[in-house]
């Protein structure tokens, strides 16, 4: 066995083109280091919805130059079979360690392959990638990004010519073709042949920006913002100025793209500490809102003022305000989210008169959404402008929630004061997440295993109506591996992340409110159910 490993490892470094990783092999192979080299050569790093993401290192099972070479060649293969030959492809790439370098090899590999590779001009966000594929007639696209994963990661996302995420069975037939390719020695990588875009994308992008705001509202909204060490800051003060609003104050510590993340122990706005510096920045500067990009800028979070001190607003309060925004300037179409986003949004479309659908997590399912207006997941990921981004993005959200404080900023109210009527108006829709981060995944397989052999009846004292299992599909969703809990006043929803080794549990209770009196009281009702539904779905699952 040991010598099989060291036989497979000898074999993978004398194909790796990366000086860096073929040293760091190198000297494990020395050293002998049999259980690391075991944990990079158990497998190979799957290719999935999701793209490819892990660890930056050597070996099948990290993100590196070889790992990638082989991805780009899978989908190069793909997209010959489904009729692209010739066909363009465009390429981004965040600030993280490698991506540079891993967008240089897919436009190699594409140039090699006989099709046409576009490599965005330096690293900008992924919003503006997705732009790119339509508004270019690409057949397909790849950003380079972890997103907001650990420093240490890099990943790899895969568009087709819609402008969307790859769905099934496109990522299975991508990974067949992936896993076809013998040997890096057949995959020809000329030096030269692609190109390199110039501003007039990004300049294409920035106009579509416009179309998200109405052109008679208001910009008075003062801003801090947060890069979060990402790729955001020049994308989103650039459309801020174009808008028209306030400069934003920068946080200074987390504006310039950094791949080691300094500030943050996850460069998530969503973790604890995260948004520590631009709440510091926003007690002194005393703005209307602070706003935070995740690293590659496709998210956005919000943060106001709530008492004396700064908080998070949940992606889902975000969400429904951006949607009674949109109604009350008159939008149609569908609004879209996913099952683990709150049902407030389903609320706001039906009064509204407006179609609504529900899909599997993802924005990948989102986007796919037949007429859609505007779509958003409670992992702070909004869709306000499908026309011009088929995917989340951080700019354009926090143009339109600029707007939307600006608008009730003119009528001398905030967003909290908007949440406050939206919840006499539908009830008080109070959300939360059990998320529980292993070391050992199969303790994640267990916990699924253990719910499926044993649903619980009841949680917080509210009945389960409902228990489905949506490994079965429902009428309206495909297959996935889930379960959701419909109970009296209340939603629960258990799946294992497509991203990161967790569990996610999504809660949901409603608290009906009949005056803005009884708001208080319901949030104490909502809190104390949150924490009920939480610790007796701890224990059902055993975690």
């Amino acid at each position: 066995m040991h010598d099989d490993l060291i036989a497979r490892a000898k074999s993978w470094l004398a194909e790796d083109p990366d000086p860096e990783t073929r040293d760091e092999l190198a000297g494990l192979i020395d050293a002998g280091a049999v259980e690391e080299l075991s944990a990079r050569f158990s497998g190979t790093l799957q290719f999935g919805t999701a793209g490819l993401r892990g660890e930056v290192g050597a070996g099948p099972m990290r993100m590196n130059r070889s790992v990638v070479i082989r991805a780009a060649a899978g989908l190069a293969a793909y997209l010959k079979k489904n009729g692209h030959s010739g066909g363009l492809v465009v390429i981004g790439y965040d600030a993280r360690h490698k991506s540079a370098d891993f967008a240089r090899d897919t436009a190699a590999v594409m140039t090699g392959a006989g099709l046409r590779a576009a490599v965005l001009p330096r690293p900008l966000p992924t919003p503006v990638l997705a732009f790119a594929i339509r508004h270019l007639g690409a057949v397909a696209g790849v950003e380079v990004t972890a997103s907001h994963n650990p420093p240490r990661d890099n990943g790899y996302k895969v568009y087709l010519g819609d402008g969307s995420q790859i769905v099934p069975p496109a990522d299975a037939e991508i990974a067949a073709e992936i896993d076809a390719i013998a040997s890096l020695h057949d995959v020809p990588r000329p030096e030269s042949g692609w190109q390199t875009l110039d501003e007039s994308v990004l300049d294409a992008y920035l106009a579509r920006t416009d179309a998200v705001l109405d052109p008679a509202s208001p910009r008075t909204a003062r801003t801090v913002y947060t890069a979060m060490h990402g790729v955001g800051r020049d994308v989103l003060l650039a459309a801020f100025a174009r808008a028209g609003f306030p400069e934003p104050v920068l946080v200074a510590e987390q504006a310039d793209p950094d791949p080691d993340f300094p500030t943050v122990a996850f460069p998530n706005p969503e973790e604890p500490g995260a948004m520590d510096l631009a709440f510091a920045r926003a007690r002194a500067t005393d703005p209307d809102l602070v706003i935070a990009n995740d690293p590659d800028a496709d998210r956005c979070a919000v943060a106001v003022k709530d008492g004396g001190d700064w908080r998070m607003l949940r992606g889902d309060e975000v969400g429904a305000l951006l949607a009674a925004h949109l109604v009350r300037r008159g939008a149609q179409g569908t609004f879209a989210e996913s099952i683990v986003s709150s049902s407030l949004l389903g609320r706001i479309a039906g009064k509204a008169g407006l179609p609504y659908e529900e899909t599997l997590t993802g924005f990948k399912w989102i986007a796919r959404v037949d007429g859609l207006r505007y779509g958003y997941e409670e992992a702070l990921g909004y869709c306000v402008d499908p026309e011009g981004v088929r995917d989340k993005d951080g700019i354009t959200a926090a143009l339109l929630v600029t707007e939307l404080a600006s608008v009730l900023k003119e009528e001398g109210r905030t967003l909290l004061d908007l949440l406050d009527d939206l919840a006499v108006e539908h009830g008080l829709h109070a959300t939360d997440q059990l998320s529980v981060r292993v070391e050992d995944l199969s303790l994640i397989a267990d916990a699924m295993r253990r719910l499926r052999e044993q649903p619980p009846t009841g949680l917080a004292g509210l009945p389960v109506v409902r228990a489905e299992d949506l490994t079965r599909g429902t009428e309206k969703l495909p297959p996935t591996d889930g379960l959701r809990y419909t109970l009296d006043g209340a939603r629960v929803i258990v799946r294992p992340s497509g991203t990161e080794p967790k569990l996610k549990c999504y809660l949901e209770v409603v608290v009906p409110v009949s005056a803005h009196a009884d708001l208080p009281a319901a949030r104490a009702r909502a809190t104390e159910l949150l924490t009920a539904v939480k610790r007796d779905l701890s224990a059902a699952a055993g975690i």
